[in-house]
């Protein structure tokens, strides 16, 4: 009996959850994307984020704290970097059209800079590639609430560069595991499909394209406090490179967003629910020791008498 009403007072103090589906009214917010992924073929110093939204605009000046965590062979990390937008310092030559009047002699400076950045540069990634650095891309984007993507890729290089490191597309090895991707706070039950996924390519390569449906939610706690995020879903495809593309391998992650808001409220039992179930058990406990005193009765009884008879014989 004692076991009974503890298992009937643990029912009553588990709280369960009710979901409720209706359209999405919010306007006007951002939409929080942490990313936390390893890309073990591939060094940091040629690794860029990049977000565009569903308009084409490559969205550059936003509220953004990405780091990139310089790894060993071994997966042990060796260095850090900070990047304060979305796409990395470039690695190209960077034109001023409001200085147009720039004489001969400084631009043949500005040139030779170049070659002799791009020279230290393009050894010091092979020295990595032989070393075989990899890198860890993690932190938060803030993008606005409409359709778009986020990829992470070579393309901050300037093509010549990327051409010396690489010698070509098809030598980049976009290898990576996600080891968070998430659209929000987590909230107790979340699932998100993209954790701890592993896509590791061995000799070949090509791009990763992840598309993405974004359904906003908020969840309810018990105490009222009501934790906005986003659930999604995810499907996947690999573009095996060619010879004749011109395109570089990356890992695209294309979402959009759908108009339902789903609202998940936890709810706790009522009292009087638990006192019916409560006097439920009693009964059926009082119930049952009452016909098993009956049944037990009846049967030494039954002994009884049996026993009385063959004396009596």
């Amino acid at each position: 009996m004692f076991t009974l009403f503890v298992h009937e007072l643990q029912f009553y103090l588990t709280t369960y959850t009710v979901h409720q589906m209706s359209v999405d009214l919010k306007r006007g917010e951002t939409l929080p994307i942490h990313i936390n992924m390893s890309f073990p073929s591939l060094p940091c110093e040629v690794l860029s984020v990049d977000a565009i939204d569903m308009s084409g605009k490559h969205e550059v000046d936003l509220h953004t704290n990405i780091w990139k965590l310089r790894l060993d062979r071994y997966g042990h990390i060796i260095g850090t970097e900070y990047l304060s937008d979305l796409v990395e310092k470039g690695h190209g030559v960077h034109h001023d059209h409001d200085h147009g009047h720039e004489n001969h002699d400084e631009t043949k400076k500005h040139e030779h800079t170049f070659n002799e950045d791009a020279e230290k540069m393009v050894k010091s990634v092979k020295q990595a590639l032989e070393n075989g650095e990899g890198c860890r891309v993690y932190g938060m984007l803030d993008v606005q609430r409409v359709a778009g993507n986020f990829h992470i890729s070579v393309h901050g290089l300037n093509i010549f560069v990327a051409e010396k490191i690489f010698e070509g597309s098809s030598h980049v090895n976009v290898s990576h595991v996600i080891h968070d991707l998430s659209f929000g706070p987590k909230y107790p039950g979340i699932h998100n499909p993209l954790d701890e996924t592993s896509r590791i390519l061995h000799d070949t390569s090509g791009t990763f394209k992840y598309y993405i449906k974004v359904v906003p939610t908020e969840y309810r706690y018990l105490s009222k406090r009501v934790l906005p995020t986003n659930q999604f879903s995810v499907t996947e495809y690999f573009l095996p490179i060619r010879p004749t593309d011109r395109a570089w391998p990356a890992v695209y992650f294309l979402y959009d967003l759908s108009p339902i808001i789903v609202t998940i409220k936890e709810e706790r039992r009522n009292f009087l629910h638990f006192l019916t179930r409560l006097c439920a058990v009693l009964g059926g406990t009082f119930a049952m020791t009452g016909m098993l005193d009956r049944w037990m009765y009846r049967l030494i009884e039954t002994v009884t008498n049996s026993k009385t008879r063959s004396v009596l014989r």
